[in-house]
């Protein structure tokens, strides 16, 4: 008779280790996507400047076309994408940020544009929206690391194949982005 209340035990501790692990799978995806989602929101917000923004420079640099051609299919390339992958949204955002990067440099080469107002309070709201896009995107990485983290090492590496793990990519800054803007008017 004790043996078996001695097995049952043993299963019950099974059982309850068991769904403390699924728990934790569920609890760390559920904050990955809660993380990015607050990502998502602020790149709403840029999407939506950016066209004001485009308008605003062509008045100025009419033939600078293909970079303003660039940053708006840069744009709905990343609007595009299934919002439940969040992998291809990390890459689609980094060409974006790229591209926007050449709108600015064009700033800096015209003056007029420079010291237009529209165009001042068009980038003081992209500044805004990359400042909540930055808090956004530290809070969505330390997610990712506590989600891969268990997932990958004991007990959540026994577990991660039978149960609904995903690991998540990092939202890093591509080796473009590291480069200074070229900006070539000849």
């Amino acid at each position: 008779m004790s043996f078996y209340l001695i097995l049952l035990g043993i299963f019950l501790l099974l059982a309850l280790f068991g769904v403390s692990v699924f728990n934790k799978f569920i609890k760390n995806k559920n904050q990955v996507k809660d993380a990015w989602s607050n990502i998502d929101v602020a790149l709403k917000r840029r999407y939506d400047l950016i066209p004001n923004l485009v308008e605003t420079v062509k008045g100025y640099a009419s033939h600078e076309k293909d970079t303003l051609e660039r940053v708006i299919q840069a744009r709905n390339a990343a609007m595009s994408v299934p919002s439940d992958d969040i992998n291809a949204q990390i890459k689609a955002e980094n060409q974006l940020q790229q591209t926007l990067r050449s709108i600015f440099a064009l700033g800096e080469a015209y003056p007029d544009l420079k010291a237009n107002l529209n165009f001042i309070d068009l980038q003081k709201k992209l500044s805004e929206i990359e400042e909540a896009l930055e808090r956004s995107r530290r809070f969505y990485n330390s997610t990712v690391r506590e989600n891969n983290t268990y997932g990958e090492s004991f007990p959540g590496v026994i577990f991660a194949g039978m149960m609904p793990y995903k690991s998540f990519n990092y939202f890093e800054v591509d080796a473009a982005e590291r480069e200074n803007v070229k900006v070539d008017f000849s």
